[in-house]
């Protein structure tokens, strides 16, 4: 690790408050796809799809995000939190692509059910960049 210069003004910025950011991000983000989603898809759409299939289908796609929460938890480990940072820019194509598909259905609901997900992956992302970039360099 390199040392710090006494002289600089830059100190290392504090970690704890992106984490903490990122974590409730993270499990809002989580509950909304888990339970919100289903919910008000049912509640939202003319073919009134089942709430336990749709909650089942949701955890199903959510397989890879649920094993990556203990790094999010932690946020120590960059690679980690790098492939995570992957991870979730597919589930914000795939939110984005639902909420266009709702969008030119003219299903306005359903559209903002869906860009409310696009935007809470959104801020997941933001979070990580930020808590990556104060984390020390991968190789150090």
């Amino acid at each position: 690790m390199r040392k710090q210069d006494p002289h600089s003004l830059s100190a290392p910025k504090p970690i704890y408050p992106i984490h903490r950011r990122l974590t409730i991000v993270w499990w809002v983000w989580l509950g909304f796809r888990l339970l919100a989603v289903p919910l008000l898809t049912h509640w939202l759409a003319s073919a009134k799809p089942a709430m336990v299939g749709g909650i089942a289908w949701q955890a199903l796609w959510l397989i890879p995000a649920l094993l990556s929460t203990p790094y999010i938890v932690k946020g120590k480990s960059p690679y980690a939190l790098l492939l995570l940072s992957m991870l979730t820019f597919v589930y914000l194509g795939g939110s984005g692509m639902v909420a266009l598909k709702y969008g030119y259905q003219t299903h306005w609901g359903l559209m903002a059910v869906w860009l409310v997900d696009f935007v809470l992956l959104g801020w997941v992302n933001y979070w990580l960049f930020i808590l990556l970039k104060r984390l020390p360099k991968m190789n150090g």
